[in-house]
């Protein structure tokens, strides 16, 4: 893939519809502009073969308005003289035709923004052959079971301007791999997202997730119960997206939805959560032309802070976060990069080969947390959780890719999936977590740009409720 702009044309499209304001509803309408140029490259492969190989490159133009008290947003994928100025006047028709925005708060002013993360240009204009290496390596490393998954690369530069004379440029590149591989009766699976495609090695993506499904087979069914257990960064990952969106959402905390009480110990001291998109090459604002850095939301088990943006900060009587994204007026701020560390040294992020003594291909740090485990679970992933009070974070969901039982320190068999019923605050709360690995995984969204971090977590308790059918 090559490039098809030139470094800031974006800035000038933005800045033209701000002008195309101006000249069609005067200088008393505040507007926000934000224009996004993407590149999206998908490898798709399945029973062991690659099937699909898709790009795609799309602008898209996105319209704020607030006029007489009323605020309408809309969007577009087009950038000719045309194309901008038909979407100036929809977005004047429907404004006229909004309800009033009391709360509407106002534009980011004039504010120095430092540029993100220099941009890794393999990974932008990777080719298909580059990512087909990766599929390659993670079908030979299954070692004849049967593989499917993806391996993808973005590339995306943004624009912002606004009626108060703020603006504002940045690019981002991401690369991501999700595979599985199956025995007859099991499967295992292995992702990991980077900010490089040169980070993501195939064979040990695919040597892990074979491992996996070799070490799940011969399930046997457990009783519901509470068990002690031991959960991998994909299973962690689902925490923190749930923790992210219903806890740390700045709207729903306003609305007293939100668990989430700053200046509280809520989670335990081993727990530190930091939202930090800058990390790697996240963009350096969000929609509103906010400075985005890095949020602590939990600081060695208190929660210190929740996401703003610029409605919901005011109504909290602060500042934005950085965290706005489109169709926030009615979601809300949601931290979208968020990070579950016990320390702050730095940690070794790409999978390991892992400890041959359980059989399951689990990195060190797991292996070090299974070993104080009398009898518990082993569970590598979480899926189709479903809220059940969002209040208190009480969610259900059922295990996959592979649960074991633990018997002092060591995996002795499979287990069949089973569903839970938990508090995602509690199960991290006080007292709760015996430990926090040091070896963190970036997982995968499935919209890119969105990641969550963490190593294998080991919870005093999780309360199964029955198995997967019931």
């Amino acid at each position: 893939m090559t490039a098809t702009k030139l470094p800031g044309s974006e800035l000038d499209l933005a800045s033209q519809v701000i002008e195309l304001v101006h000249r069609l509803a005067g200088p008393a309408a505040s507007a926000e502009a934000t224009v996004t140029r993407a590149n999206l490259a998908l490898t798709r492969f399945a029973n062991s073969f690659i099937h699909q190989n898709v790009g795609e490159a799309h602008l898209t133009v996105r319209l704020r308005l607030h006029v007489a008290g009323r605020t309408v947003a809309s969007s577009g994928s087009f950038g000719t003289p045309d194309g901008l100025r038909a979407l100036v006047e929809r977005t004047l028709t429907a404004v006229r035709l909004g309800p009033l925005d009391p709360a509407w708060p106002g534009l980011t002013p004039p504010t120095p923004i430092p540029p993100g993360a220099p941009l890794d240009a393999a990974t932008a204009y990777a080719e298909p052959d580059e990512r087909a290496d990766r599929v390659r390596a993670f079908v030979a490393a299954a070692d004849g079971l049967e593989t499917a998954g993806y391996c993808r690369t973005t590339h995306r530069s943004s624009a912002f301007a606004n009626s108060a004379g703020h603006s504002v440029w940045g690019e981002t590149t991401e690369a991501a791999m999700d595979g599985i591989a199956r025995t007859d009766v099991s499967d295992g699976v292995a992702r990991l997202a980077a900010d490089r495609l040169a980070d993501l090695d195939g064979s040990v993506l695919g040597t892990r997730a074979a491992g996996r499904a070799r070490a799940a087979t011969n399930p046997v069914e457990l009783p519901p119960g509470r068990y002690e257990v031991v959960l991998e960064p994909a299973a962690v990952a689902d925490l923190l997206q749930n923790l992210s969106s219903y806890g740390f959402n700045g709207k729903r905390h306003n609305e007293g939805q939100s668990f989430a009480e700053p200046g509280t110990t809520q989670f335990d001291p081993m727990v530190t959560l930091v939202d930090d998109p800058l990390d790697r090459s996240g963009p350096p604002f969000d929609v509103e032309g906010t400075r985005r850095a890095a949020l602590t939301l939990v600081d060695a088990g208190v929660t210190g802070a929740v996401a703003h943006d610029r409605r919901s900060a005011a109504l909290a009587g602060t500042t934005s976060t950085g965290h706005a994204a489109p169709g926030g007026a009615a979601w809300g701020p949601v931290p979208r990069n968020l990070r579950l560390t016990a320390t702050s040294s730095p940690a070794v992020r790409q999978p390991e080969s892992g400890d041959t003594r359980t059989g399951t291909v689990v990195d060190p740090d797991t292996a070090a947390l299974l070993a104080g485990v009398r009898r518990g679970l082993l569970v590598s992933d979480l899926w189709y959780t479903r809220v059940l009070d969002p209040k208190s974070l009480v969610i259900t969901g059922l295990t996959r890719n592979g649960v074991w039982l633990v018997e002092e320190g060591v995996v002795t068999r499979a287990v069949r999936d089973l569903r839970f019923t938990e508090s995602y605050p509690r199960a991290l709360g006080p007292g709760a977590v015996l430990g926090v690995g040091h070896t963190l995984a970036r997982q995968p969204d499935r919209v890119d740009g969105v990641w969550w971090e963490a190593p294998a977590l080991r919870l005093a308790g999780w309360n199964f409720t029955g198995g997967a059918s019931g």
